[in-house]
């Protein structure tokens, strides 16, 4: 058994004294580099004279700022510079010299007929990690094709699996898009991880729909072993009953009983219907889901007798897993948020806002929760970092800083 060693003192966060440079736009790049920035890391972020981010201009419904604006770019620096001029590519390029890490999800091919690809970016300082996010990959049939979110999960099965039987929808929040963020996060630090102990970066690519194919996990397995496409199931699972949506006096709790223990507690324990238990209709989970229809029909009868609040009750003091529907409201204002001390005020360019803690908790640094920055906030200050005249740049327009 190893021995155990003393705590490190004032250990810093993770990625303090890691640099990234992240030409990026939208959402699955941003997420990532935030989430990085949140680690400790220095995030610069180039954006397009004029407009920047278009993420920027979705909505202005954060105190005058974009609500996916200010979920995915916290904690960085804007440089406003125009990558069409030499001198604005050449701004970048001295950055990226002195970083650790570039992050780029432009359009197929654009980074590279800039300048900034893997290969050539790496050919001159082969200790860079470097990491690009597209739509479909750089090779295949589809690599040139546009990757909103929507049409990626449409690509990769998840609608088809998503919505009720009679209607398939799209997720209700950037599924694939969150997907390759958190996937090129994961890669950076493993590249971070292997150049420390060789010296040697990387050249790392995620693909949006090869990360959601991957998060069908079992319906992709299961449609692949037995030729049945997984049905859509609304709230309910193909695999599992009882799990759904059940009514309550005064509105409704979801359900889920994942083995025959707990079934026997939900029907004796919770809904006080022992005779349930031994009903062999019932008495398995295999059982349970062939006869779903009359399993959902009895619970659903039982559960209306009680409120929701009394139902919750019961269930929880009794160790069925279950839950109640919450709207945004309910979650922004929700117990377990303000008990656990989740939120943090951060700065935006139009006023104070709250923002969660990332979900990853470490015992003795917390994130590091910065402002969301405006417009080419830190452009004077970088383009004398890299050593040109601010001045002239500014005045020619190459690039632009805020106001």
């Amino acid at each position: 058994m190893a021995a155990d060693l003393p705590a490190a003192p004032d250990a810093g966060r993770p990625l303090d004294g890691i640099t990234v440079v992240a030409i990026e736009q939208a959402v699955a790049a941003p997420l990532a580099t935030r989430h990085l920035a949140d680690l400790g890391a220095r995030v610069i972020k180039v954006e397009r004279v004029g407009r920047g981010d278009f993420a920027r201009d979705y909505d202005h419904v954060v105190h005058g700022s974009g609500a996916h604006f200010v979920w995915l770019n916290r904690g960085k620096e804007s440089l406003a510079v125009d990558l069409k001029t030499d001198e604005g590519r050449e701004v970048v390029r001295r950055l990226v010299d002195r970083a650790d890490v570039v992050v780029q999800n432009l359009a197929p091919g654009a980074a590279a007929r800039l300048g900034f690809g893997a290969a050539e970016l790496r050919a001159a300082r082969p200790e860079l990690v470097v990491a690009d996010l597209s739509g479909y990959g750089s090779g295949g049939p589809m690599a040139q094709r546009k990757a909103y979110d929507m049409l990626v999960q449409a690509e990769a099965g998840l609608i088809a699996i998503t919505g009720t039987p009679q209607t398939p929808v799209k997720t209700g929040i950037p599924t694939s898009d969150i997907a390759a963020g958190m996937y090129c996060v994961q890669a950076v630090l493993a590249a971070l991880l292997r150049r420390w102990r060789t010296g040697v970066g990387a050249a790392v690519e995620i693909s949006m729909f090869e990360a959601t194919v991957e998060w069908m996990g079992y319906a992709l397995y299961s449609g692949m072993h037995t030729g049945i496409q997984p049905a859509r199931m609304g709230l309910s699972h193909s695999s599992i009953a009882p799990y759904d949506a059940y009514p309550t006096r005064d509105g409704q709790m979801l359900i889920g009983v994942q083995n025959d223990h707990g079934w026997r507690t939900l029907v004796t324990s919770v809904l006080e219907l022992p005779d349930l238990a031994a009903d062999p209709r019932f008495a398995t989970n295999v059982e349970r889901v062939r006869h779903r229809a009359e399993c959902d029909a009895v619970v659903a009868a039982a559960t209306s007798r009680w409120s929701t609040a009394e139902l919750d009750a019961r269930l929880a003091a009794a160790g069925i897993p279950a839950a109640q529907l919450k709207d945004v409201d309910d979650v922004v204002a929700h117990p377990q948020l303000r008990a656990r001390d989740r939120w943090r005020t951060i700065g935006t360019e139009h006023a104070r806002v709250e923002a969660l803690l990332p979900p990853v908790t470490f015992a003795d640094v917390e994130a590091r929760m910065g402002d969301v920055p405006a417009l080419g906030a830190h452009t004077r200050a970088l383009l004398e970092e890299s050593g040109v005249d601010a001045d002239d740049y500014l005045r020619r327009g190459i690039a632009e800083q805020s106001r």
